[in-house]
């Protein structure tokens, strides 16, 4: 089951029983009688509240959204958990610091990517693994019966503050403690309100951001949320349901799991080769890998004439060569973009291919790598703080 957010999921709606998923604790501050509902990771999210995603998507790239996300952190504790986790995720882990998140993915035995997401050390025999839509803490369980860890769920919901406003927004939030110095993928405690919280530099936009962390047993949400949005307010942040995210993430290059890529795709058919330590030893996956293609199966698609949508097929002259996964329209380039899924591993990038969109019609499309911009990802790390303008 994938997690699509196609434009037309908006309007595709079903009455399902509230009590069957999480909600989440910030939805007194969110709530719209024009929200209409996802579900990933076992937790509501809003996919839209009515709002104009075009003006959302320029209220990101020049000033700051605030997303309520349901990605899912998982804590891992126990006097085995570094060997634990060195079994189950594809990235060295003993090396890991304090202080630093790692994007790092779980494989099935096959080779296959079972997870993506973001782990982070808290302390020598703690981490929490910011998962990705899918049953992670259950496979995280059925591993771990000889080891001497304990598997739990901290009930923290996500905030994503993302946009070139950020950085003021939570200097203000911290009362001057997370600033310009706090690199990309770096985290820790500080305190936001008068309560103490995990912040990491992270988000799924490829825009400057942060991410904030609650405690579910001990976090008063609603509180956090009135701070941090007082703290917005003089920057023109606002609140945002997830389509503006997912046009940015997009353009960014960022894959989503069950959507992008799943258990029938290696790391390094994504392109992922980078989380991926083959030489730390034995983890879940390995042996498959050993064997394994390591050339890329996944590039960008451009399109003048149309949006990719899922669904869509690609062929290079009659024969079909792959599929789109998911696109959108880029507000930044002007054009249709999405992402391609080949069968076979090729020098794809620089040709030109045909998409067969599902209402049937055919258009020209050109294979690009990822991201479709902003390749040396200065944006996201704070080099490029120039504001952009919107395409006349």
């Amino acid at each position: 089951m994938g997690n699509l957010q196609e434009l037309s999921d908006i309007k595709k709606t079903i009455k399902i029983s509230s009590r069957r998923f999480e909600e989440s604790p910030y939805i007194e501050r969110t709530y719209s009688p024009e929200m209409v509902r996802g579900v990933y990771a076992g937790r509501y999210f809003p996919m839209t509240i009515g709002e104009d995603p075009l003006k959302k998507y320029w209220l990101l790239r020049q000033k700051a959204l605030i997303f309520d996300v349901p990605e899912k952190p998982i804590e891992i504790s126990g006097p085995d958990t570094i060997p634990f986790l060195e079994k189950v995720m594809t990235r060295k882990v003993s090396t890991i610091k304090e202080g630093r998140g790692y994007y790092s993915l779980a494989c099935t035995p096959q080779g296959g990517i079972f997870m993506d997401g973001v782990l982070f050390k808290f302390e020598e025999n703690k981490f929490w693994y910011v998962q990705a839509d899918g049953p992670f803490e259950d496979w995280l369980t059925a591993h771990s019966s000889n080891f001497n860890v304990k598997i739990s769920d901290p009930k923290s919901r996500v905030l994503q503050i993302q946009g070139p406003a950020s950085i003021d927004i939570m200097k203000d939030a911290s009362q001057g403690k997370i600033d310009e110095n706090m690199k990309y993928f770096r985290s820790g405690f500080f305190n936001l309100g008068g309560q103490t919280l995990y912040v990491s530099r992270t988000g799924f936009t490829n825009e400057l951001g942060f991410e904030i962390y609650s405690d579910g047993f001990t976090t008063d949400h609603l509180a956090l949320w009135d701070h941090l949005m007082e703290c917005g307010k003089t920057y023109g942040m606002e609140f945002s349901a997830a389509r503006a995210m997912t046009i940015r993430r997009i353009e960014g290059g960022i894959f989503g799991n069950l959507t992008d890529i799943d258990t029938t795709i290696t790391p390094f058919e994504a392109g992922l080769k980078f989380a991926v330590n083959m030489d730390k030893g034995d983890f879940i996956g390995r042996d498959a890998l050993l064997n394994k293609d390591k050339r890329p199966c996944i590039f960008g698609i451009t399109c003048k004439t149309e949006t990719p949508v899922s669904g869509s097929k690609v062929f290079e002259d009659d024969k079909l060569v792959g599929h789109i996964t998911a696109g959108v329209p880029s507000p930044t380039l002007q054009i249709g973009i999405g992402y391609v899924r080949f069968y076979k591993p090729n020098d794809w990038p620089g040709r030109k291919l045909i998409i067969k969109l599902p209402n049937g019609s055919s258009h020209e499309g050109d294979i690009v790598e990822l991201p479709f911009f902003d390749r040396e990802k200065n944006i996201v790390k704070g080099i490029d703080r120039k504001i952009p303008s919107i395409p006349k």
